[in-house]
């Protein structure tokens, strides 16, 4: 009997056996035409098509890193496509999207803007924003160092006079921040005729704004001198942090993945006109001031003195008073006096 067992147990074993040998060829034979079939060769005359590294918003100026050449179906190819070899994608650097471009989705002509065609503005302004010319000099405008597309904040330098015979208030506060340029001068492409980035200073930069951003900026021009500082790219992360945080954005929609990446993008495009800094004459010398200069105390007694002059007999004070009526009669008493 137990003879018997040993020969099942022998006989089953080289059964299952066989059987994993038998699966294990079958399997590998079934995979080897994927293994050819992935490692095709490309058609050698198959064309490449200029496309869409990233999401391309309405308004998006593009660089370098936007777009880039990518094998297509010959049959799928549109004569409105940019086809390698027979366009030059560094001619598109600066153009402006006029139409959403998805991720991967080929670029056509019709899309784009270029600078100097006309509409070319307009285009790269987004919805419900305006753009606006601020005047500067070389020495407060980053030395020509700002281009199109980067972004800046807007410095104003002024000096606050006072009721007092000293020197007035100097002061420098930065009024609005993550703005847009848009152009500078008339250049509204940051690239030469070489395809190379040209620094060259400008007197004027074309930035984008809200309406009530470009009302402050057309008083300050009148109040002081405009500067541009660069802002750093790392800087958009910060400042996403703290608008998250506050009460003025609504994240209701923040559950929604591509609702939220939409509010972030908003959030890092939006001009900002809050939260400034400043610096008074007392952050960078001893003897300058922090505030605005005091007025003399004779003047503050002249005001207390009636249109017709001081009664008689009392004179004119030289420090805080105090007018004492009696019936018609007013008399200026100073304070510490009888």
């Amino acid at each position: 009997m137990d003879g018997k067992k040993i020969v099942l147990l022998a006989g089953a074993l080289i059964i299952a056996v066989t059987t994993a040998l038998l699966a294990r060829n079958m399997l590998s034979s079934s995979g080897a035409p994927q293994a050819s079939a992935s490692s095709m060769p490309v058609e050698a005359d198959q064309p490449h098509v200029l496309v869409a590294t990233k999401a391309l918003p309405v308004g998006t100026i593009l660089d370098a890193e936007s777009f880039r050449f990518q094998p297509w179906p010959k049959d799928l190819v549109e004569q409105a496509y940019y086809l390698q070899g027979q366009a030059d994608p560094t001619k598109l650097v600066g153009s402006v999207v006029r139409t959403a471009i998805s991720a991967g989705q080929p670029m056509t002509v019709g899309s784009v803007i270029k600078p100097g065609e006309r509409g070319f503005l307009a285009a790269a302004l987004g919805p419900g924003m305006r753009a606006v010319t601020v005047p500067v000099s070389a020495q407060n405008s980053v030395a020509g160092f700002v281009f199109p597309g980067d972004r800046v904040d807007l410095m104003l330098t002024q000096s606050v006079s006072g009721g007092g015979e000293g020197e007035p208030l100097k002061v420098s506060e930065t009024i609005l921040r993550n703005l847009r340029v848009l152009a500078t001068d008339q250049r509204m492409d940051a690239l030469g005729a070489d395809g190379k980035p040209v620094v060259q200073t400008y007197s004027n930069v074309t930035i984008e704004v809200t309406p009530k951003i470009a009302e402050k900026i057309a008083v300050a021009q009148t109040i002081g001198s405009l500067s541009l500082t660069l802002r750093s790219i790392a800087d958009n992360a910060s400042d996403l942090d703290a608008a998250i945080a506050g009460s003025d954005v609504d994240m209701a929609d923040a559950t929604n993945p591509n609702a939220e990446k939409k509010i972030i993008a908003k959030l890092a495009a939006r001009p900002v006109d809050k939260g400034g800094t400043y610096s008074t004459g007392a952050d960078v010398s001893r003897y300058q001031r922090s505030s605005v200069p005091a007025k003399p105390l004779q003047t503050a007694a002249a005001a207390a003195v009636p249109a017709g002059g001081a009664p008689a007999g009392t004179g004119v004070a030289s420090g805080p008073v105090i007018r004492v009526a009696r019936g018609t009669n007013v008399t200026v008493v100073p304070v510490g006096g009888k």
